[in-house]
């Protein structure tokens, strides 16, 4: 059996010599991270809203993800990262970045690991990746 596979990629998101924005074989996509500077609230806000992105472009959603991967340049940035990533009281968004991030996780929210990095590209303060259902 011959794996079929598709680079995703476009002009905001363009292919890279050392990586494809996403890569899609049969039922899956598989997403590479994206990252942002910055405060770690806005910096969380913009790397979701470029996931939900490059989802898009791969004829997915974000209700579609199954896991998500989380590398934070400061590990103190944990739970301020949290609160953009969910809305963790679960009560009507108290913020715009919250009503931003509602529309990307329907609860329950998928797997997810949260490890420090210690040093990301670019000085960036987060990188979140994912793999989704297509």
């Amino acid at each position: 059996m011959t794996l079929t596979r598709e680079i995703i990629y476009s002009d905001d998101f363009p292919l890279k010599p050392h990586n494809a924005p996403a890569v899609k074989v049969p039922g899956l996509v598989f997403l590479a991270g994206q990252t942002a500077t910055g405060e770690i609230k806005a910096a969380t806000a913009t790397a979701l809203k470029n996931l939900a992105a490059v989802l898009e472009l791969s004829g997915s959603s974000v209700d579609k993800i199954v896991k998500v991967n989380v590398w934070l340049q400061d590990m103190a940035d944990f739970a301020a990262m949290n609160e953009v990533y969910i809305d963790v009281s679960g009560a009507k968004a108290k913020s715009r970045v919250a009503a931003l991030t509602n529309q990307f996780f329907p609860k329950p929210c998928p797997a997810r690991t949260c490890i420090q990095a210690g040093c990301l590209p670019g000085g960036s303060s987060i990188e979140i990746e994912a793999i989704a259902q297509v």
